[in-house]
This record gives C-alpha cells, structure tokens and sequence, in this order.
C-alpha cells in the first residue's frame, strides 16, 4: 500500500522563546480514484491503506453491493500521487459479480469528494436517501451507558497512526453480545474510516450488522447515519454532536443515535428505547 505518514520539518514556535527546528510527522493524504469495470466513479481523498475496504464500503453506502460475493475483484492500476509521480495505489478498479447492477449514472460523480465531504457532488438530499436492503428498525439489540461510555477510550487506545501525527479519524465497530471491537480504522476523511470498516465487514460476510455499536471519534453527520443504515448497522455512537438532518434520517429509520460520549454520561437522540440505564 502507499505511504500512511510522512516525515517534515517544521518550526515550533513559543511565545517569548522564539522559534526551534523539528521534524514532524504528518498524516498523508491522497486522492483515490474508483472504478467499477473501468468506469470512474468517484475520487475521494483519502489516507492510503485498506483501500479495497474502502471502496466496498463505499459501494454498500451507495447501494450497489450488499455481500462479499457481489464483488469477483478489485484492482490498483496505478494514478498520480501529490508529489506529481506515479502511484501504483491511487485507482482502484472493481469488477461486480454477473448479475451485479453497476451503479446508476445519478451515482456517478463527476468531481471529487473532499476528506472533510463524502456527499459532496450529491444533486439533493432526496437522492441521498438510498433505500437499504437491511431494516434496522427491527434490530432487538440493547447496550447498556456503562458499555457505550467504555468505546471512545477503547477506540482511542488503538489509533496508531493518531499517536504519530495527531490528524486521524477513526471509526470502529463493537459486539454489543461480547463487547469485542471487531475491527477500527484510521483516516483523513471521518467518512473514509466508516466506509473501511463497513467495507471490512462486508468482505468478511458479515453484513447486516446486527447487533453491532458504529463507534467514530468525531461528529455524527448525515452521511454516517445514511452508510451506518445502509450496512445494517443499529447503533451510531459519537464522540461529539450530530447534525439535525443526521437525527432526522436516524428517526426515520429506526437507528439508534448516541452523541456527546464523554466521561459518565451521553446524549441519546432518537430510539433511546435501546439504551439501558441499569
């Protein structure tokens, strides 16, 4: 894969000490290009790494893929890095299995999505409310406060590239039934790390995730609602605020939204029926 971190000096300045030279470490940030069967999809501006995770992810989220046997493969074939050279990892080309629809042309976006946007190019609102094949408004799951207040320090203690550079995203996804953290994942974009994880689920054959808590580090917006819906998932959980149209969709369709995760206690937004208190 291609590089996570890069090394650059820097000057650190204090107030009334002036200035000293450093090396710094910085998390990189490059575009990949995805292809279904050759055709350009969509640019996304990502940390390198899992990328095939990442373009799975992005396929559940748009509605054309629904389980691991939907994809026959997926491909780098090489595109330009930021330094203008060749990198053999930025496109990605995915070939669907026969009798797997390829994604519509209202899917297709003709301009890239930032690593702070993933629904940027998107021509309304309306058309980002996919209908997803799994109904997460029957999951019977319950977590408990005590459990959900234990995911951000749990999911902070295993962001590697985050001790390095300081400028990462995660996102993880826990086992209410055995309280395992399944799988996290680390990038520049908070919709990249969810689209790794549901993608990483998906190529395990693991979806619907029923049963399971979308724990991220930043905010909860809409799009993270519309992936976590899309992937089966029953519970968002975020360190921080979410949007009013994230609550909104949430409401809609049954998921359970928990923000404000800090210390002993949570804010719960919509279907707090399935958090418990004791």
């Amino acid at each position: 894969m291609g590089r996570i971190t890069v090394r650059r000096a820097v000057a650190r300045a204090t107030v009334g000490a002036g200035q000293v030279r450093r090396i710094d470490t910085l998390a990189v940030e490059e575009p990949l290009e995805i292809r279904v069967a050759g055709t350009p999809l969509a640019v996304t501006m990502r940390t390198p790494g899992h990328d095939v995770e990442l373009a799975a992810g992005f396929l559940v989220s748009e509605g054309v893929i629904g389980a691991a046997e939907d994809v026959r493969s997926a491909i780098h074939c090489g595109g330009p890095g930021t330094d203008g050279a060749i990198n053999e990892y930025n496109v990605l080309d995915v070939t669907l299995a026969d009798g797997v629809r390829p994604p519509s042309p209202e899917v297709t976006r003709a301009f890239y999505t930032t690593s702070s946007c993933g629904l940027c190019g998107k021509a309304s609102i309306d058309a980002v409310r996919t209908v997803s094949r799994f109904d997460v408004r029957s999951d019977p799951v319950t977590v408990g406060v005590d459990e959900v207040t234990r995911y951000p320090d749990r999911l902070r203690a295993d962001q590697a590239v985050f001790d390095k550079t300081g400028g990462l995203h995660a996102a993880a996804l826990f086992d209410v039934a055995t309280g395992e953290l399944l799988v996290l994942r680390e990038d520049v974009g908070r919709h990249n790390a969810v689209d790794k994880v549901i993608g990483w689920a998906l190529l395990q054959g693991r979806l619907p995730l029923r049963g399971i808590v979308l724990q991220v580090s930043g905010r909860a917006s809409f799009e993270l609602v519309q992936k976590a819906v899309m992937a089966g998932i029953p519970v968002l959980s975020a360190v921080s605020a979410p949007s009013s149209l994230a609550a909104e969709l949430a409401d809609e369709a049954g998921l359970t939204l928990i923000g404000f995760v800090r210390g002993d206690h949570l804010n719960v937004y919509t279907r707090a029926d399935r958090v418990r208190t004791g």
